[in-house]
C-alpha cells in the first residue's frame, strides 16, 4: 500500500474524533474543518507544496494535515498543543510514511523557520484566539518564510487585505501589505465546521515581497500605526501624541496632513512616518 492509499484507508475524521473524544474546546479556539474536499483544496491554495517544509499549526483530528499530504507534501511538520489530538494523530504520522512529524508545543513559542529545510510555507487554519499574534510574529521572519496560507475569522481576513478608506482598514492591512502581496483565495461558512463558529472564516493567501522592502523597519511601522489606530476616530495630531513626540512636527516632515486620520493613510505614508520617527529617536 502506498503511503497515499494508507492515508486514504484511515477511519473518517467523525470517527477519529469520536474515538479519541475530540470535542472542541473554546478555549483553544478549536473549530475542525472536515470536509476533504475543502481541506484539499485549500493546500492547492497554497501554491507549491511539494519542496521544502510546510508549518501546520493546530492540526486537530487532522483534516487539513490529511489535505497536504493528498496533495503531495512532501514534508509536513504540524505544532500540536492538545494531547489528546496528538494521540488521534498517531495513525496518520505512521501512514505518511516519514512526511509527517508531530511537535507538541505552544505555537506562540515555535521558531518556525527552524523547523526544516527551506522553502518554509505554513499552512493552517488558526485557532482563533491567537491567529493574529502568530501572524505578526511570522511577519517579524518573513525573510525566511516563502508563504502563508491561513485561515482567519472573516473579518480578519478582511482587515489583512483591507486598502485605505475600507472599513476594515486597520493596523493589520497595513503591516501585512507592506510586507506581503495578500488576497482571499476563498471564503467558507460556519456549517463547513464542527462546531460551527458564529462567523465564516476565509483563508488568506500571504505572498512575502522579495526583496524585503527596505524603507523602514516593521518595529517602528508596528510602533507608528498602533498609535494611530489605536484611537482611530482622532486626528492623527492628536492621536500620534501617545508616542511622546512632536506629532505635528513628525508629520508635517513626512508631508501629511496633520488633519488627517489614519484610515485615510496609504501604505507608503505609514513608511513615510516609521522612516521619520526612526530618524528623530536617533538623532
Amino acid at each position: 500500500m502506498t503511503p497515499r492509499e494508507a492515508i486514504a484507508a484511515l477511519p473518517p475524521l467523525r470517527t477519529v474524533i469520536a474515538e479519541n473524544d475530540l470535542a472542541a474546546r473554546k478555549s483553544l479556539g478549536q473549530n475542525f474543518l472536515l470536509d476533504l474536499n475543502l481541506t484539499s483544496k485549500i493546500a492547492r491554495s497554497a501554491g507549491t507544496i511539494d519542496t521544502g517544509t510546510i508549518v501546520e499549526i493546530g492540526p486537530g483530528p487532522g483534516g487539513l494535515t490529511r489535505g497536504l499530504l493528498l496533495e503531495g507534501a512532501s514534508r509536513v511538520v504540524a505544532i500540536e498543543k492538545d494531547t489528546r489530538c496528538v494521540a488521534a494523530l498517531q495513525p496518520l504520522v505512521d501512514a505518511a510514511d516519514g512526511r509527517l512529524t508531530l511537535l507538541q508545543e505552544d505555537a506562540l513559542s515555535v521558531d518556525v523557520t527552524t523547523l526544516g529545510p527551506p522553502p518554509i510555507r505554513i499552512v493552517a487554519n488558526l485557532p482563533y484566539n491567537i491567529a493574529t499574534p502568530l501572524l505578526i510574529g511570522w511577519l517579524r521572519q518573513a525573510d525566511a518564510i516563502a508563504g502563508l496560507t491561513l485561515m482567519f475569522q472573516k473579518e480578519v481576513a478582511d482587515r489583512i487585505v483591507a486598502s485605505p478608506s475600507d472599513s476594515a482598514y486597520s493596523r493589520l492591512s497595513v503591516l501585512c501589505n507592506w510586507r506581503c502581496a495578500t488576497r482571499i483565495a476563498l471564503t467558507l461558512p460556519p456549517q463547513a465546521f464542527t462546531p460551527p463558529p458564529k462567523v465564516s472564516s476565509s483563508v488568506a493567501n500571504l505572498t512575502p515581497r522579495v526583496p524585503a522592502p527596505q524603507d523602514c523597519r516593521i518595529e517602528d511601522l508596528e510602533s507608528i500605526t498602533q498609535a494611530a489606530f489605536g484611537q482611530r476616530r482622532k486626528m492623527l495630531r492628536g492621536s500620534l501624541k501617545s508616542l511622546g513626540i512632536n506629532a505635528e512636527g513628525l508629520l508635517s516632515r513626512a508631508g501629511i496632513e496633520p488633519t488627517r486620520r489614519a484610515e485615510e493613510l496609504s501604505v507608503a505614508q505609514f513608511v513615510s512616518l516609521a522612516r521619520e520617527w526612526r530618524a528623530e529617536l536617533d538623532a
